[in-house]
């Protein structure tokens, strides 16, 4: 998995103040999370970010964004960023600033039930 290390710095330095975010291996890259939800994923040299879908039409139009196709088909409310797009502070603060706003927006997941807890369906242990 190879993924630009030096924008991994900068990202964890416009998150220090998160003290909900979990970094993890994802997607052949590094994906940042809030509050649980995907926030942007670096993927070699390119960074997803989630914008949500009443940003997306407005996203694709900024220069060197272009559609996340991952699987090859666009994903509505996922972008690619490309390097050029993100090269000042300035840039790249702006992009995690849409990511932060779209997922601050969600409401709060519901607690996960433990693995050992069992499902209750009408009397029935399963």
């Amino acid at each position: 998995m190879a993924f630009d290390r030096g924008l991994e710095e900068r990202l964890y330095e416009l998150f220090n103040a998160r003290h909900d975010l979990v970094v993890k291996k994802m997607f052949g890259g590094l994906c940042f999370i809030i509050s649980e939800y995907m926030c942007c994923v670096i993927i070699g040299d390119k960074l997803m970010v989630r914008v949500g879908p009443k940003n997306y039409s407005s996203c694709l139009t900024k220069p060197h964004v272009t559609e996340m196709d991952f699987t090859g088909k666009p994903v509505k409310g996922l972008v690619y960023i490309l390097p050029e797009g993100f090269e000042s502070d300035a840039d790249l603060e702006y992009w995690i600033g849409v990511c932060v706003n779209f997922v601050d927006s969600l409401p709060p997941k519901p607690p996960k039930r433990s693995k050992s807890a069992k499902k209750v369906i009408k009397g029935k242990v399963k």
